[in-house]
């Protein structure tokens, strides 16, 4: 049998476990094995992560892989970023760890930067400003429980830790700390000082594509398990499905599309310059030595709230089709506001933005799909136009991946508004690029320009060309409109 690569693949709503091969025509086959749900809850006063039932559900996916015929695997994690347990002198954590949507930190950036100014932090550490980074968690975190942590682990590599034994701290999830230097690629002391705690407190940083180790042995006794090599991958899940987008040549963008959107490009050295520091863009470290220079954007968060709302009314299918039956650009909203980050009723948070500054307030199912997509699209299209000044230079086409590949309307519509020709494809971008490090790092596959080429041969790709003069100025309208309402996560 070939070697068979195990993705573990986790968002903030839900993980999976997806097996990965290379079949007879060198082409990436992936099959779902196991998947479960997730999600935060509130405990002693806080939104937590439930870490150990998020671990039992690998190995119980293992458990499946097992049953399946395969008796030896490799495997690798990838999660969300900023998020981390504190684990303490005895080598178990102290607490569950918090989610970077917890209030606590509301105000953290405007405390931390009284004294150190941010154009300081952006040229120290190149990544943007967002509230929930872990600069700002670590600045409002627990001191007592900081005073007995003997190691920072990122979610990803706290589940390998607890899987192997082994303690790394990887670079692709590492640098959304923001409390990597840019120029040393190490963590800066005095951040690092700042927040109250030291580099001895972080396992050594180690580059996607690094072995970890076999799982424990008693994980092998309570759970029916192959054997099982662990690769530390880019844990990183944006890192992932960036390594996984199948992008050609050097004009190209990346829209990773699903809770959060994160619009950039791959570059080779970092961008922290004034206009990047500007725009509040991102150098994220990324996997074989480049960097994810990008933004985030809200994304299908906004949407995935108001399907929990409706329920099993709709289904996201549904209510796309019924989106497409409504006139779009009915009203312009700052999907980055802060308010859409976590609010009781997001339905009712877009209703009272709408009224707040004088638009047309959607009230049917449709009318409040097409308002996020029309919103979504015409803030891609800003960001574009953005990257493009950033680096002077054209980007011709964008690259999107994840679930938000398959929204052909909301697809189409960034392409005529960022007058760019989208390649949509794969939706499993985070998995295939999870795998495909794997697989390099075996020597399975020869290099990230060979891997994307085998991605591209492997998965059907759906191209949108821009609509001359569909939507003609309705984008200038939109950044009028941002000019003057625009409080985005700063």
């Amino acid at each position: 049998m070939e070697n068979a690569y195990v993705a573990v693949d986790i968002g903030a709503s839900s993980g999976r476990l997806m097996l990965a091969e290379i079949n007879n025509q060198q082409q990436i086959q992936l099959k779902e094995m196991h998947r479960f749900k997730n999600g935060f809850k509130k405990a002693d006063g806080h939104d937590r992560w439930n870490i150990d039932y998020l671990i039992h559900e690998i190995l119980t996916g293992l458990e499946k892989i097992k049953a399946a015929g395969y008796q030896q695997v490799y495997l690798g994690i990838d999660t969300w970023a900023v998020d981390y347990v504190l684990v303490g002198q005895d080598g178990k954590k102290l607490a569950d760890p918090i989610s970077y949507r917890d209030h606590r930190t509301d105000h953290a950036i405007a405390d931390l930067t009284s004294d150190l100014p941010k154009s300081y932090l952006y040229k120290k550490t190149g990544i943007q400003f967002l509230d929930f980074n872990t600069l700002y968690q670590l600045y409002e975190e627990n001191e007592a429980l900081l005073e007995q942590t003997k190691q920072i682990m990122m979610i990803p590599d706290y589940i390998g830790y607890v899987l192997t034994g082994k303690a790394v701290t990887e670079v692709t999830n590492a640098s959304t700390t923001q409390m990597l230097n840019l120029q040393g690629r190490l963590f800066d002391e005095d951040l690092l000082a700042k927040v109250n705690v030291h580099d001895s407190q972080f396992a050594k940083l180690v580059e996607a594509g690094t072995p970890l180790g076999q799982i424990s042995a008693n994980w092998m006794e309570s759970f029916d398990l192959p054997e099982t090599q662990v690769i530390t991958v880019a844990t990183h899940d944006t890192a992932s499905a960036v390594v996984g987008t199948p992008g050609v040549g050097h004009d190209w963008a990346f829209l990773s599309s699903g809770t959060w959107s994160l619009l950039g490009t791959e570059l080779n050295t970092p961008e922290n310059g004034q206009l990047a520091f500007e725009n509040n863009y991102t150098n994220e470290w990324g996997a074989y030595g480049t960097y994810r220079f990008l933004k985030n954007i809200m994304g299908l968060w906004i949407a995935q709230c108001v399907k929990r709302i409706y329920g099993d009314q709709y289904s996201f299918s549904e209510l796309a089709s019924l989106a497409g039956q409504e006139k779009p650009f009915q009203q312009f909203i700052d999907i980055n506001d802060e308010r859409f980050v976590n609010p009781d009723n997001m339905i009712e948070e877009i209703q009272q933005y709408c009224r707040e500054t004088g638009q047309a307030v959607p009230e049917m199912p449709g009318e409040i799909m097409m308002a996020i997509y029309s919103n979504l699209a015409l803030f891609y299209a800003n960001e574009v136009q953005k990257l493009d000044a950033i680096l002077d230079c054209h980007l011709n086409t964008l690259n999107i991946v994840g679930g938000g590949s398959n929204i052909a309307l909301l697809n189409q519509m960034t392409s005529t508004l960022a007058n760019v020709t989208v390649v949509a494809g794969p939706n499993e971008a985070t998995a295939v690029g999870n795998a495909l490090v794997q697989m390099i790092s075996t020597g399975d596959v020869q290099d990230l320009k060979a891997g994307r080429q085998m991605i591209a041969n492997s998965f059907d790709l759906k191209r949108f060309e821009p609509e001359a003069d569909q939507y003609a100025g309705v984008l200038k309208r939109y950044q009028d409109f941002l000019n003057g309402h625009s409080k985005e996560l700063v």
